[in-house]
């Protein structure tokens, strides 16, 4: 399900930035006041201003003019978005107006979500066959399945019921023994007892026992009888195929009571507990309502789509519902004002972009001559109707997309910016700035304390790409991320603040995709930029007296150089390890 719904996510997100897409690059001498426009637009190669529809961005020509399709006046073409941050986004104004862009400045009280919305959290799941009811059928004895009752999967079996008659060589044998045993029990104490042991083994029954012992003849053919009634679920063998004793002729299961598998938000788990209401419907009974509880929540993450399995069980009265049927419902969850902190913040529902795993937001960027957005994941607590409560991502105060935020996640993803679907793109290295500001004075010894920890995961992850272990290089990056999040963002302010947030995006981006990758070569692919905002991190905001020692490799990256960091002179080289351990030099001392 979450798969079908990024596919659509993905479409109409180029659907909405063809509309958009062309306006990502605004003047930087740009002052649009009225209709009064001075553009440093693009240009052809003959230098000819290029003039373009803000409805229709595939029109593109030389000199002013109306849109062919829509009569529009044509506007200039701006060429001259100077932004090395893949997290941030500019846009010309015509661009956001497009968009229809509106924003929300967010708040620290969430009282009023508290009492006035439901916190039910919605959830989709299907049906499945309680596995404490599947069962299997086995032979009692081996040979040759003379017949067989049970002939198609889905096959309803009810238990005494035969179902299929075998013909053992093993039983003639046996129950010639038992002829035999009979004729000397008066010689030999417990010699027929011990073949009617056998023989009841096997389950034969008394009434066949005394049917041998009356007519003295030994019987080759045994009929099976099912040990439990139920559904047959796979057939395992067919009329004709040796069998051996204690193997399986088919799995059944019983469909009088189902278990119900909800997928939930790692977000939502702390907020469900055992005995939590669970309401649901389905679509082949849309007008009926189905009541339970929850039996089980998953303690184990599926790190893929960051769910967990929560199940219900629920009798299956009048055989309604069908193992496979898809179900929409609603868990009933804590109430807010019993689980979030005082100061929490509230933002509505139509801010947050949803993408399985991820939760996005776009904060709008203050003081800049063109609309300027953020790119910035969230983690979120409980969900009502209309609103969201953020537990880390944002601070009160600053300014997010309340509307318009799909639009710029479009444009985002067609200027190859960080976005919804394109979490993990970063600028080339040659475009990235070497200047990074200088915030130390300012940083506050706990934060800087916080992530010198941070750094010390970081450097078990150099480690492990040293040593090839890709294993260690995910536990590793999965340590350094709850490291990072664990560090008060309100310990830094205003620009520190900014600066601090470009730099964790980067940190958790890179980090995530080192620590779901399975491949070593694409690990230490994101380990470069994850290196890199670490770098940055350490420069702006301090080492807590240590010395660390950036090095680099020219030869890392295909030849494009790399760097990391280390706590010790010694090259030892994470893009190739034993293969150039020691490739490499020292660039630069942080202290």
């Amino acid at each position: 399900m979450n798969n079908y719904k990024t596919y659509i996510f993905g479409a109409l997100l180029l659907l909405g930035g063809l509309a958009i897409g062309w306006f990502l690059k605004p003047s930087s001498n740009n002052t649009m006041d009225g209709d009064v426009h001075n553009h440093s637009a693009t240009r052809d190669k003959g230098g000819e201003e290029i003039w373009t529809c803000s409805m229709h961005p595939q029109i593109r020509q030389n000199e002013p003019g109306i849109c062919p399709i829509c009569e529009m006046d044509l506007i200039p073409l701006d060429n001259t978005m100077a932004n090395d941050d893949p997290t941030v986004l500019r846009m010309s104004k015509e661009a956001a107006k497009l968009a229809q862009v509106e924003t929300y400045v967010i708040g620290g009280n969430s009282k009023t979500l508290a009492e006035t919305d439901n916190h039910d959290i919605k959830v989709d799941g299907t049906v499945e066959l309680d596995e404490r009811t599947i069962k299997s059928q086995t032979a009692h004895l081996s040979g040759r399945i003379e017949s067989m009752a049970v002939t198609f999967d889905g096959q309803y079996v009810s238990k005494g019921q035969q179902i299929a008659t075998i013909y053992s060589t093993e039983l003639l044998a046996a129950s010639q023994e038992l002829l035999t045993a009979a004729q000397y029990n008066d010689r030999v104490e417990g010699l027929k007892d011990a073949a009617i042991q056998k023989l009841n083994n096997w389950k034969v029954t008394d009434a066949q026992i005394k049917q041998i012992l009356t007519t003295g003849q030994p019987i080759a053919t045994i009929p099976i009888y099912a040990d439990h009634s139920g559904y047959v679920l796979a057939k395992k063998l067919s009329q004709g195929d040796y069998v051996k004793q204690g193997q399986a002729l088919y799995t059944l299961g019983s469909t009088s009571r189902l278990w119900l598998l909800f997928n939930v938000y790692e977000s939502d788990i702390p907020n469900i507990k055992k005995g939590s209401q669970v309401t649901f419907t389905t679509s082949s009974l849309p007008n009926k309502e189905f009541k339970t509880k929850v039996t089980y929540i998953d303690p184990l993450m599926n790190s893929a789509t960051r769910t967990a399995t929560v199940r219900a069980e629920i009798n299956n009265q009048g055989n309604l519902l069908k193992p496979g049927m898809l179900l929409t419902g609603m868990i009933s969850g804590k109430k807010p004002s019993t689980i979030q902190k005082k100061g929490a913040i509230t933002i509505p529902n139509s801010a947050i972009l949803w993408t399985g795993d991820r939760s996005v937001v776009y904060v709008s960027i203050p003081d800049n001559d063109v609309p300027t957005y953020q790119y910035r994941e969230v983690e979120i607590g409980n969900r009502s109707s209309k609103t969201s409560i953020i537990i880390s991502g944002l601070e009160p105060g600053e300014e997010i997309v309340m509307n318009g935020a799909f639009a710029i996640d479009a444009a985002a993803q067609l200027n190859n910016n960080m976005s919804m679907m394109n979490k993990t793109v970063k600028v080339k290295k040659e475009e990235q700035s070497d200047v990074v500001p200088t915030f130390t004075d300012e940083t506050p010894d706990e934060f800087v304390a916080k992530l010198d920890k941070g750094v010390l995961y970081y450097l078990e992850l150099k480690n492990a790409l040293v040593e090839t272990d890709k294993d260690a290089a995910s536990l590793s990056a999965d340590m350094l991320l709850k490291s990072i999040s664990e560090i008060d963002m309100k310990l830094i302010k205003g620009e520190a603040h900014i600066y601090w947030m470009e730099q964790l995006n980067s940190l958790k981006s890179h980090g995530e995709s080192i620590k779901n990758s399975n491949e070593i070569e694409k690990q230490r692919d994101q380990f470069d930029f994850l290196s890199q905002a670490m770098i940055n991190t350490l420069k702006a905001f301090g080492t807590a007296d240590k010395t660390y020692y950036i090095q680099y490799c020219p030869m890392a990256k295909d030849n494009q150089g790399a760097d990391w960091i280390s706590t010790e002179s010694q090259i030892r080289n994470p893009y190739f390890g034993d293969k150039m351990m020691k490739c490499g030099s020292v660039k630069l001392e942080l202290n």
